[in-house]
């Protein structure tokens, strides 16, 4: 158990990281971030930052020496990165990166432990992709294999004909048919180092342009219908990993069950309405597993909740949303203002 004043290192500095260090922060502890990005907005909130680059083990060394503990907050931290931290002080373990930055290693694992994913190939060429769409049909997506986020690296594929002419890049990629859904919902957990398993309620999620725009609870019976398969599945990808924090798989409601569709292995937007919407929320559990503490409570606190994303030059009208009662702002504090850049997001509570 990680003491009162020590030190979590958080490898990454964007929004996630900011909102888990105010965490860390309320129970006691003190916030290094490791961001080779600059211009972070972590490091408004955190002792500290290194700016150096991901692969400066020099530097590495240097912050995993003032560090207690060690997190991510997003999943495009280099493999190697995470490896160079001491073993059993870096949590989640980096093979829970290793599974997710590769999207055919992810579909792989979530298949050999019973999950069932959209239907894909594996494309290295234009004849791997004409042959996947003639087997798998189309509409379909065609993927990045890696580093894809909010809708990047992704190409809308609606018939063989569109991928004729399609210049595809240099890297490998994935073909996914397209699954009809009914709705889009998310599973978040956290799993202590005891490999104690605790589940917030589920959303039903929308998304705008690839970038989610609400996540909202009750979810509906179509989602509440699928939601313990659903986390059945988490649970053994947090165990087969041996994880240690907090873990979202994403999934399709479909009229044959829920269809995994993506994890991440840290806190997550669509868990974002936890902050005022539960007992304990995303981001204290995953310092609180981290840390090597007992678990919160991750029960629900009001009848309804629904979180916003704030997206772009609408921030700069966000502060009417205060005039509702029972809602919360979040700022991100992001200097540059752009489209498709999230700025922030607001929580409404119905209690």
């Amino acid at each position: 158990m990680l003491k009162r004043g020590g030190t979590i290192g958080i490898l990454g500095g964007g929004q996630l990281g900011r909102m888990m260090a105010v965490a860390a922060a309320q129970l006691g502890y003190r916030c290094i971030g490791f961001a080779p990005e600059g211009d972070t907005v972590l490091e408004q909130v955190c002792d500290d930052v290194f700016s150096n680059k991901w692969d400066d083990r020099a530097a590495l060394a240097a912050f995993a020496a003032q560090c207690d503990a060690v997190t991510w907050e997003f999943e495009n931290v280099p493999v190697s990165t995470a490896q160079a931290i001491p073993a059993g002080r870096i949590f989640p373990h980096p093979r829970a990166l290793e599974t997710a930055q590769d999207r055919l290693t992810e579909k792989r694992f979530v298949e050999d432990l019973g999950g069932t994913p959209a239907a894909y190939a594996k494309v290295d060429s234009h004849d791997d992709l004409t042959a996947a769409i003639e087997r798998l049909g189309a509409p379909g997506i065609l993927k990045t294999r890696r580093d894809g986020y909010d809708g990047k690296g992704q190409w809308r594929i609606s018939s063989a004909r569109d991928a004729e002419g399609l210049r595809l890049p240099d890297v490998p990629l994935i073909y996914e048919a397209f699954v009809e859904f009914e709705a889009e919902f998310s599973v978040i957990l956290v799993r202590g180092r005891d490999g104690e398993v605790r589940f917030w309620d589920s959303t039903r999620n929308t998304h705008v342009d690839g970038i989610l725009a609400t996540s909202v609870l009750p979810t509906g019976e179509v989602i509440a219908a699928q939601v313990e398969t659903a986390r059945s599945l988490a649970r053994k990808v947090a165990d087969r990993l041996e994880y240690v924090g907090v873990l979202t798989l994403e999934f399709f409601a479909t009229k044959s069950g829920p269809v995994f569709n993506e994890m991440a292995p840290r806190v997550h937007n669509s868990g974002h309405w936890t902050i005022e919407g539960a007992v304990t929320s995303q981001f204290e559990n995953h310092i609180r597993a981290v840390a090597g503490l007992p678990l919160g409570d991750t029960s629900t606190v009001a009848k309804a909740v629904e979180m916003t994303n704030i997206i772009g030059d609408a921030i700069s009208s966000a502060q009417s949303f205060l005039s509702t009662p029972d809602t919360h702002l979040h700022d991100y504090g992001k200097a540059e203002v752009r489209a498709g850049r999230k700025m922030g997001h607001v929580t409404r509570l119905d209690r």
